[in-house]
């Protein structure tokens, strides 16, 4: 049974090449029937999927497990990120605490910060140079890049190379989801002026900015990035719907959230939170996403009006 993604709820964005795929390309021995709640359309989804490796429950949650479904399906081998700069010890701290390092620990995901400077000819390693032309600011040269990316590519293959970049595409939830699904990638972290056009030319298949401003270098966007995909991984957070129902999912922003106490000086925590009834706080809480996302990012409705 072959699925298109108009049969699969519509509510994660970025995937539904990645279902067309994954479902094409699916093993042929045993078939589980998974029954999915789709609160978009109010109905009842019936998806076969083969050998999934998802507890059942999982699936009766809302559309947008599906992308932990998906991860499983899709995903055989272990993630591996590769993360090549000139400034290795910047991404030391960020990648080895909370919940990345917890998904390292898990074996749920490989993390190889490669020092650019192990692939210069001369006993300066240098990597930058002036730009032909004259102009201010140096520039990556070519060749310890080439290298690098070189050997790299002929141990494994990537499924992207990126550059991070302030003229890249806008890095969001949509692109995150995208690369959860992918085994092995690699980030070159810009530097300096940037690097040698030709690299970007010939070697990088994907440029991503995280915003309209410019850092120092590419080591803290290429953390973030890495962040944003790991998260998604199955396991790597202990609450997987957690992950599945954070802002920008649904190209909502999320509720408010409230816990204990229930009173403080004053400030009550609204009624219906408190009720127990889980359709009247389902219908809060998608109320308040609407409300929130249309008051303080209109852009993400593309124009649609919520009623």
């Amino acid at each position: 049974m072959h699925l298109t993604p108009a049969g699969f709820p519509s509510a994660i964005p970025g995937i539904g090449d990645e279902i067309d795929n994954a479902m094409q390309h699916a093993p042929q021995p045993k078939r589980q029937s998974i029954l999915l709640s789709n609160d978009v359309g109010n109905k009842n989804t019936k998806i076969f999927l083969k050998q999934l490796p998802v507890p059942l429950h999982l699936c009766t949650i809302e559309p947008l497990c599906l992308l932990y479904i998906l991860c499983n399906f899709v995903k055989t081998d272990l993630m591996r990120i590769d993360i090549l700069t000139v400034l290795p010890d910047l991404l030391e701290s960020p990648l080895n605490h909370s919940i990345v390092k917890r998904a390292k620990e898990k074996g749920l995901v490989e993390i190889n910060i490669i020092n650019l400077r192990d692939f210069t000819n001369d006993k300066y390693k240098s990597v930058d140079d002036y730009a032909f032309g004259g102009g201010a600011g140096m520039v990556m040269m070519i060749e310890p890049v080439y290298k690098a990316i070189t050997k790299l590519k002929s141990e494994r293959d990537y499924d992207e190379i990126i550059y991070t970049s302030p003229d890249g595409e806008r890095f969001n939830q949509k692109m995150a989801n995208q690369l959860s699904l992918k085994n092995n990638i690699l980030i070159l972290a810009g530097h300096y002026k940037g690097i040698d056009q030709r690299i970007r030319d010939h070697l990088i298949t994907r440029e991503i900015s995280i915003g309209d401003y410019v850092l120092s270098g590419g080591e803290l966007p290429a953390a973030i990035i890495t962040d944003a995909i790991i998260r998604l991984i199955p396991g790597a957070i202990s609450d997987e719907q957690s992950a599945l129902s954070d802002s920008f999912q649904d190209d909502l922003l999320a509720p408010p959230v409230y816990t204990r106490p229930s009173d403080f000086n004053g400030w009550q925590v609204p009624p219906v939170l408190l009720s127990g009834h889980a359709a009247e706080i389902d219908k809060w809480r998608h109320e308040q996403a609407e409300e929130r996302t249309e008051r303080l990012r209109p852009d993400l409705l593309n124009g649609k009006k919520i009623l």
